[in-house]
Order: C-alpha cells, then structure tokens, then sequence
C-alpha cells in the first residue's frame, strides 16, 4: 500500500468518530422534515360521462405520467362532492365544485375547503323538443322539464332563476324532474320531456345526440346580462353558429347561455406540495381547450368562492416550483423539504469540521506523546535509590518499547515527532547503562578493596 493510501486510512480511522454525530445531525433532519407527499389521491367527479368525470379523467391520465395515481368516485354533482369533501370519513381528498356552491355553506363549512382555481366554464344548456315554444323560464311552468338532481350542479343554478322568474320551487310539480345526464337525454329524444337542462362541456356525448337530431334545440337567454347581475356565479357565453355541429347548424344563429365555473376545491387530507403538481396536470389537459375555450387558457386563479391554498397562489403568479420544472415530481418534492434543512445543518457541521483538524492532529499525537509516560516515570525513579535488578529491568523495557514504536502508524506529516521519541528512549536508554556502569565500577573497586 503506498504511503498516501497509508494516510488517507490513518485520516479516516482518526475521524471516525463524526460518523455517528454526523449519522444523528442527518437523523434529526430527516425526522423534523416534513413528510414527503403521497403519491395517490381520491377525487370526487360526476356522473358517469359528465363535464366533471371527462375532465377527472384527463387529469389522472397527465397525473400517471409522473407516477401519480388518482382514484376517481363517481358522484350526483357538485352537492354530493362538497358533502363528501366535509365528510373526514368520505376518504376524498379534492372535488370538482361549481361556482356558487359555496354559497350553500356556512363560514365554519366554507373555512374547511381550499381552492386550487377554477379549471373550466360549465356552460348551462337549457336544450327544447321542436315546437316547444319558451321565450323566458316561467314558460317553462307548463312543460315536462328535467333540471337535474338536488345533489347536482345543474339544479343549484336552475332553481335560484327558477325562482327569479316566479317558480315556486319550494312546491314544483309533477312536471319537474330532479334528475338530469343519460336518463333525461334519452327521454327528450324519445319525447318523454319537453326540455333538459344540463350542464356539460360541448363536446359531451350527450350535447352531441342533439346536435345531430334536428328535432331538438337549442335555448337563447335574451336576459343573459340581467343574470349575471343578480347572480354572480354566472356569466353569459356567446355560443357561435354552428359550433355543436356544422352538419345541423346547431346553434342556427348566434346564440347566448349561461355558465359557471368548474372550481377545483380540497380539504385539510390534501397534501399542499401536490399543488403545483395538479395544476400543471391540469394545464396539460386543458392545453388544447375547447369548443368554448381558447387553448392555453384554463385552468385559472380564482378565490371568490374559497381561500386559495398560497401554492396555488404561487403557480399562477411564477408557475412550477424551480426544481420541479427540471426534476420529476418525487425527486424535486424531496429535494424541496431538505434543502430548506441544509442551511441550517451546514451552521452545526461548519464548526464540526472546523474541529476536526485539531481533534485529528490531538489523535495523531497522542499515539506518541503517550510514550513519554513511561520515560517520566523512569526518570523520576532515576531520583531514587535504584538497585543495579531495577536498572536492568528498565533498560529490557525501554528495548520493548523501542520495539513497539516501530508499529506505531503515523502521516508523514508526523513521523519527525515519532523519530524524536526514538531518540529520546535512545537517551534515556543510554543514561541508565552509564549509571549502570557507574555501579558496577564502584562495585569492582569495592570488592577490590575488600580482598
């Protein structure tokens, strides 16, 4: 083994001792650290086929891409999404709402859930079977109408302009349906209905069935601006000609409706440093847009309803997090919670390195200057009476020692000290043989003497 390979295994057997105080600093890290995110959730939809589980959809497939698994539950609408979102026990993580469902909430309700934006408009389609004549929604009164379930989107903007044309919505009668999606669209082909109400996005299967049936049309809200006034979470939308179909000209003219916004909301089980993740899960699936939306338009901020979790705040204003535009999600979520610990850890290991230079070198010298214990003690006995046995057994210890020095492993940048200890066992060495000649000289001339 070559002389560096010889220190460098000296170096590292000195300092061994800050592997467990490094082992224990790393340990409180990774102990006070937040926990990483987890990588599957629960979401709340829609029906089967809806606005909701369409868009649900796309959003798991862009989420499988960076590993993350997303568990879609069908439900009736938005009602039994926010239900299930206040639920601890519903095991639903986040949920599409429709704008304006926070207004059936209460403050300490409204203070549980937190929204990640809104991710699309909802258009309201109020669809009529040929030869139904509506010109305003109290026409509506006479006809068999389906304005979706209590529990659904639909009915929570259907009732209140219901009543704002003077239904009683509190006593409706056996005109009125509660139920809306696959049901009634079939029973308005089959003209079990005179009109649907429903609330998907246009390229839905259910809005193209009639689009392509030229016995059914499509209703204008002439009123569209005196909506919006009195009920915020609407708008109007301008839908074109043509635009649900081309073959049929459906719509046949410009033609006015109304909309919401699909929100995406969470609860306190929502891990937060999945929120940038979702929403640029949520860009992609909505990157291309739709019939109604230019492309690269949605998702965005909105914090009328509910507060807005601050990551989500922070996508829309600077976008992803900085190692997550480069990092896939897992590892940049990790890097994320630690680097925030680093500087605080490399305060504790600057001065622990900082002491670990002299530690080395008191570590290096002590396996010499431990020697001079011995060569001190022979000194002081040296003071003393000492018998001629006692030097003797001295001197055959010093020669033991000398031979012990020579496995005694030290740098390069030490071996001068090691060398000085040899010479100063060779004096003392040499000074108890010069006393012990000095005795037997006097023994000799004594002995002399005495014959």
């Amino acid at each position: 083994m070559s002389q560096s390979l010889k220190d460098l295994s000296i170096f590292i057997r000195a300092n061994l001792w800050l592997v467990p105080v490094i082992a224990a600093l790393l340990g409180a890290v990774f102990y006070y650290a937040a926990p990483p995110p987890p990588m599957r959730m629960t979401i709340s939809a829609g029906f089967p086929a809806g606005g909701y589980e369409t868009f649900a959809k796309k959003l798991k497939t862009e989420l499988a891409k960076q590993g993350f698994e997303l568990e879609i539950i069908n439900s009736s609408g938005s009602q039994q999404n926010v239900e299930r979102l206040l639920d601890p026990n519903s095991g639903v993580d986040i949920a599409l709402l429709q704008s304006g469902q926070e207004l059936g909430l209460n403050e300490n309700e409204r203070a549980q859930l937190f929204s990640l934006g809104a991710m699309y408009q909802e258009p309201l389609w109020l669809f009529l079977r040929k030869g139904v004549k509506v010109n305003t929604l109290a026409d509506l009164a006479k006809y068999r109408v389906a304005i979706g379930s209590p529990n659904g989107g639909s009915s929570l903007i259907v009732l209140p302009l219901l009543q704002a044309n003077g239904i009683d919505i509190d006593n409706l009668g056996d005109n009125w349906h509660l139920y809306s999606g696959p049901k009634a669209t079939q029973e308005l082909l089959e003209k079990k209905l005179d009109a649907v109400f429903l609330m998907v996005p246009p390229e839905n299967e259910f809005i193209q069935k009639f689009a392509s049936n030229p016995e059914v049309e499509l209703f204008h809200f002439e009123r569209a601006i005196a909506y919006e006034r009195h009920f915020p979470f609407v708008k109007g939308l301008e839908v074109n000609q043509g635009l649900l179909s081309i073959a049929q000209n459906l719509p046949k003219e410009n033609t006015t409706t109304l909309s919401s916004k699909a929100l995406l909301v969470v609860n306190d089980s929502f891990h937060p440093a999945l929120t940038p993740l979702v929403l640029a899960a949520a860009r992609e699936a909505m990157k291309k847009g739709t019939l109604l939306d230019e492309p690269d338009t949605w998702p965005i901020e909105d914090q009328n309803a509910f507060p807005m979790l601050d990551e989500a705040a922070y996508f829309y204003t600077k976008g992803l997090p900085l190692l997550q535009r480069y990092l896939p999600f897992r590892i940049a979520s990790l890097a994320d919670r630690y680097i925030i610990l680093l500087f605080p850890l490399l305060v504790v290991l600057f001065p622990l390195f900082k002491v670990a230079g002299p530690v080395y070198r008191w570590r290096i010298r002590s396996r010499i200057y431990r020697w001079y214990k011995i060569l001190r003690d022979i000194d002081k006995k040296l003071l003393k009476d000492t018998t001629p046995e006692n030097l003797e057994e001295e001197i055959q210890r010093l020669l033991l020692m000398q031979n012990d020095l020579a496995k005694v492993e030290v740098p390069l940048a030490f071996t001068h000290e090691l060398y000085e200890l040899h010479l100063h066992v060779r004096y003392v060495v040499q000074r108890l043989k010069q006393l012990q000649d000095s005795n037997d000289s006097a023994q000799a001339s004594y002995n002399h003497l005495i014959l």
